[in-house]
């Protein structure tokens, strides 16, 4: 567990950033900018101005030139233009991505430090409190840590992500102690992001069920938070057919992982309820997959990995409010004892569901788990899944889909989502699209059919809610990364955290 994850800090410096030491000094520039708008800096706009003017460098987004210190008037090693795109469209957004884009390639040339210049009043910028600024870079510079490559054996392949200082010449005095405590608690949350991205990179062999409650219990350490492991014994006294059903294929036996945050003054109500789902390998089950891509599927816990480390994140920060995380954690393998399609089983709410795919297990374990949640006390609830393809197919990759009731409750939840960075998109739960879930001998089949698949899974999920305000997050196309981006590795995402963490402020600000 790193050290780090437990005490942030991240460093600001509030003078120019031709007098911050460091390896490289990185500005972000827009698309046709000349170096008039770096005037307050007069060695770097003389620096900017040559060296866009030798390259015809225009400043792309996620474009970057780096220019070596023979070049520049800087105690950097290189000063190096970032492409911040067109000055118009500069959000946060694209500020967190700038600074991973940054971190990322200094770490790929073995650069030892960063000082990023943050440009006040551009565009957007002076519409925006300096808190949504300060937040994006210090999450952007800090999603970079991130190192997808802990198996690897070679020295060379192990390259550490530089500190970032963020350069702010401009801030008033009397706002930077607040700026600089905006910045470590979005540091403190985005490494406890990175806690999430090392459990789905996991490898199935090393994270089955009994290990992934195990390192639930390790995330927990130095928190107040509660860890209670649900094994077989409990499974069955609480009549969780579902969760146990789909565990019956494999020879490692099932866990229900339970984590409660309720600190000292805490009000009773409102009581969030985080679900995720924790399927450590999904081979399908007697539905089996095709062997193409099948090794992704250890990722099918993303959602149980994105709670567990979301409650790290919420006790860090002593959050008021009284939240309570269920991870339902089974492998979905064939095998003589496996889930037969056609088999009914009888969830711990009591309606019963006849299977007709197994390889759409995600729902039913979310099922029971969704009703120990309003057991143990939640009043409000957010389940995160690798639910369905059909969502990725509908939104893309880089879209989560939101389904929810009301629309207050959704709505705001939607909202947060945007404002941390989570692209996210509201899917209707079309009433009628029940009737293709209907089964002639029990309450309900587990899939609808070949259309609006990603629909019929949430109204499956929407019935185990009860009347409780209720959101689905269907992650399966986001929480992982097929291809890499300046600003993003191949691999996990870790989505949901930032969002879920930024819902359980809101809740405690509101009381």
């Amino acid at each position: 567990m790193p050290s780090h994850a437990d005490d942030p800090s991240f460093p600001i410096s509030f003078h120019r950033l031709s007098e911050t030491q460091a390896g490289w000094a990185a500005v972000p520039l827009f698309e046709d900018e000349d170096a008039g708008g770096l005037a307050g800096d007069p060695a770097l706009a003389t620096t900017v101005a040559r060296a866009t003017a030798a390259t015809g460098f225009v400043a792309r987004r996620f474009e970057t030139l780096v220019v070596p210190a023979a070049e520049n008037a800087f105690s950097a090693d290189a000063l190096v233009l970032l492409g911040a795109g067109k000055a118009s469209e500069f959000t946060p957004d694209v500020a967190r991505r700038l600074a991973s884009t940054c971190s990322l390639l200094a770490r790929g040339r073995g650069v030892s430090s960063i000082a990023l210049l943050h440009r006040s009043g551009t565009g957007q910028m002076a519409n925006l409190p300096a808190s949504s600024w300060v937040e994006a870079w210090a999450e952007g510079a800090t999603l970079a840590e991130f190192d997808p490559a802990r198996y690897k054996t070679a020295e060379e392949e192990r390259k550490a992500t530089p500190p970032v200082t963020l350069v702010w010449p401009e801030l008033p005095a009397a706002e930077r102690e607040g700026i600089r405590l905006a910045a470590s608690r979005a540091q403190l949350v985005v490494r406890c992001a990175n806690l999430a991205r090392d459990l789905v990179n996991e490898p199935g062999n090393l994270l089955p069920p009994r290990l992934l409650a195990e390192r639930a219990r390790s995330l927990a350490h130095g928190t107040s938070l509660r860890v209670e492991v649900l094994e077989e014994p409990a499974l069955h006294e609480l009549g969780m057919g579902l969760l146990l059903g789909v565990a019956r294929g494999s020879h490692e036996p099932p866990r229900l992982v339970v984590v409660e945050h309720a600190p000292d003054g805490a009000p009773a109500s409102p009581v969030l309820g985080l679900v995720g789902k924790g399927v450590t390998f999904d081979a399908g089950g007697i539905s089996i997959k095709t062997a193409a891509g099948m090794d992704r599927m250890k990722d099918d816990m993303a959602g149980g990995a994105a709670v567990l480390a979301a409650l790290r994140a919420i006790s860090l920060l002593d959050l008021p409010l009284r939240v309570i995380g269920v991870v339902p954690s089974v492998e979905n393998l064939p095998s003589g004892r496996a889930l037969k399609p056609g088999d009914v089983l009888r969830s711990a709410s009591g309606r019963t569901v006849e299977v007709i795919d197994t390889d759409a297990e995600g729902r039913l374990i979310l099922g029971d788990a969704l009703w120990y949640a309003r057991q143990r006390g939640a009043t409000h609830l957010v389940d995160v899944a690798t639910l369905t393809g059909s969502c990725g197919i509908a939104l893309g990759k880089t879209t989560t889909g939101l389904f929810g009731r009301p629309d207050d409750w959704a709505n705001r939840v939607l909202a947060l989502a945007e404002e941390r960075g989570e692209r996210s998109w509201r899917m209707p739960l079309v009433d009628e699209y029940k009737d293709l879930l209907r089964s002639e001998i029990a309450d309900t089949v587990n899939v609808g059919g070949r259309y609006g698949g990603s629909i019929t899974a949430a109204l499956f999920l929407m019935e185990f809610a009860g009347d409780l305000p209720w959101v689905h997050f269907d992650i399966a196309a986001t929480a992982w990364n097929d291809e890499a981006r300046p600003y993003l590795p191949k691999g996990p995402t870790g989505v949901c955290v930032r969002t879920l963490t930024a819902l359980a402020a809101a809740m405690a600000r509101e009381g």
